[in-house]
């Protein structure tokens, strides 16, 4: 069976092994694949045909993309600024991490309370250095500034 889009354009086929390629080892948002496809050489139009194609297919999923890569990251310890703010540099906005962190880690207090647990233990009094050591650690893992007070408070540390 031919396709009509293999006609007309011979590179299409070669262009959706490719992508199909990349998928069978791990999700990708359309931009990745896009990313990827236009380093080897094809022209853009054409590749986003094809990515349309396997959307339309269920083939691709930026939806079943964010999911897995959210998951990911949450089993890594990472909050959900941090995981949002990847999933948008790769061209999805639209997921709740609420959904997902409920599914994966019980709440974000809950992965907070163990990325903060595994790496400091239980110190109750700390010196303001480390106190801002330890929010600084938590931020660039993409916690906010409200979780990690509401964090320190729920753990009774003080300064």
């Amino acid at each position: 069976m031919v396709d009509h889009q293999d006609v007309s354009n011979p590179d299409a086929a070669k262009i959706k092994e490719s992508c199909l390629g990349l998928l069978v080892r791990r999700e990708h948002s359309q931009k990745e694949l896009l990313n990827k496809l236009l380093v080897k050489g094809w022209a853009k139009d054409d590749i986003l045909a094809v990515i349309d194609e396997l959307a339309q297919q269920s083939w691709q999923s930026d939806a079943r993309y964010a999911e897995s890569y959210a998951r990911h990251r949450i089993h890594k310890g990472y909050g959900p600024v941090w995981i949002a703010y990847e999933l948008r540099k790769n061209g999805v906005d639209a997921v709740n991490l609420d959904d997902i962190v409920q599914q994966t880690a019980g709440s974000w207090m809950d992965l907070l309370e163990q990325v903060y647990s595994k790496k400091y233990g239980h110190d109750s009094v700390l010196n303001r250095n480390e106190w801002a050591k330890r929010s600084r650690f938590l931020m660039q893992r993409g916690f906010s500034g409200t979780m990690i007070s509401a964090l320190f408070d729920h753990l009774n540390i003080k300064l």
